[in-house]
Parts: C-alpha cells; structure tokens; sequence
C-alpha cells in the first residue's frame, strides 16, 4: 500500500514514517500543501494522510481540489483542531475521517486500514456525457466504445468537465484545480492541454462534446 503523508511537523511525519513503514507501507511525505497536491496529481496513492494546518495550502484547499479532479483516494484529517464544525468541514468537502492530536499510533492505524478496505469496496462511480464514459478510479475513459488514452493532466482535466457536465469553467478555475494555485494563468498551458483532449475525445468522433465559450472557458456537453 502506498501512503502520502502530508505533514509539516518533522517529528510527527517522521513518526509516522517509521510506524507505517514498519507495518509493511510504502511512504512518501510532503511538508506543505503544495508539495501534497503535487505529488497526489503525480502518483497514485492507496490513501492520503493529511494535516489541516499546512502552510502554502492548508489540508481543506488540498481535499477540495482533489475532490474537483476525480479522486476518490481517501484521505484522513490529522489536525490539531479539534472544533466539531472543523470535523463537519472536513467531511462536507471531501475528506473521509478526522483523527485529532494527539492521537495514538494503533487507533491511526485501525482507521486508515478501515479507509482502505472501503476503498477497496468502492464501485467506479462512472461519469458519463453522451457516448463519453469516464471511471475516475480506474484512471480509464472511453468513447463510443474507443480507449482514450490521456496523459494523467488529460484525464484529470477530462474528469473535471465532467462532473461540472454543462458547466462553463473558466482558465483560471481550471488551472487552479488541475494544476494548483500556484499556476502561473498568464500561461496558455490550459488552452494547449485543451487542444490536445480534442483530437483526442472529439477529432475521431461525430460530435463534438468539448466546447469553447468565447471569453470565459471551457464546457463539457452534448449540443
């Protein structure tokens, strides 16, 4: 199993390092929320360990943006805020439990292989557009029965579209939320990586089911 852990106390990560690595788990960390959506865009994790008060990004914005591109990974709050609105927050956007510090090592371990099995449990939650069906936790999107085959930008860009279906979304929404706040929106990288989802998902095809909405962004729909 593969863990992110996200955590900018040295000696909590390290802590928990050495405590889920014992137990048979492959570890990466980040000390930021940056450095977390990064590496949870870039790699496939079984589950994402997450403190709330990161600094860059803090753990909501992190979850937030994650829950917009499709992940499904499970993720654990690991905060010292204990408020019960900061519990309910946590869950309203994305997050699948909350373990408050300081915690013991056994309970940590108990809920994140509870998160792990439900995981495992868990059915694709197929997005479908017209003859477009995406499955955002098989990384897998087809059209009219046609393999896709998408670059991990592509496809979190195409699952963004997807769930927001009719939507118009603006560039600098989608570059937040596929690329992360810090992206730089001066760029035309969205309008590139735009161009190359259509050859792909609507060159081949009859009708086109990405749009452009002069001036303001990108829509996915059936027209």
């Amino acid at each position: 199993m593969h863990i992110l852990i996200a955590e900018d106390e040295a000696k909590t990560s390290a802590y928990l390092v050495k405590g889920l690595t014992e137990n048979g788990f492959t570890v990466d960390t980040a000390a930021d929320g940056r450095t977390a959506l990064r590496l949870a865009h870039a790699h496939v994790y079984d589950a994402v360990v997450l403190d709330v008060m990161l600094p860059a990004l803090d753990g909501w914005s992190v979850v937030q943006s994650l829950r917009a591109t499709g992940s499904r990974t499970p993720v654990l709050f690991l905060t010292a805020r204990d408020r019960v609105e900061d519990r309910v927050r946590g869950l309203e956007l994305g997050g699948d439990d909350y373990l408050v510090k300081p915690f013991a090592f056994s309970e940590l371990l108990a809920r994140l292989r509870s998160l792990l099995r439900r995981g495992a449990q868990l059915q694709s939650e197929l997005l479908r557009v017209a003859d477009l069906v995406i499955d955002p936790v098989a990384h897998r999107a087809e059209r009219a029965g046609q393999v896709l085959y998408l670059t991990p930008k592509e496809f979190a860009l195409l699952a963004l579209l997807a769930r927001g279906t009719g939507r118009v979304f603006a560039r600098t929404y989608i570059a937040e939320n596929v690329w992360g706040v810090d992206f730089d929106t001066q760029t035309n990288v969205v309008d590139v990586v735009i161009r190359r989802l259509r050859t792909k998902v609507d060159t081949p095809f009859d009708d086109p089911l990405i749009h452009t909405v002069r001036g303001v962004g990108y829509v996915l729909e059936k027209r």
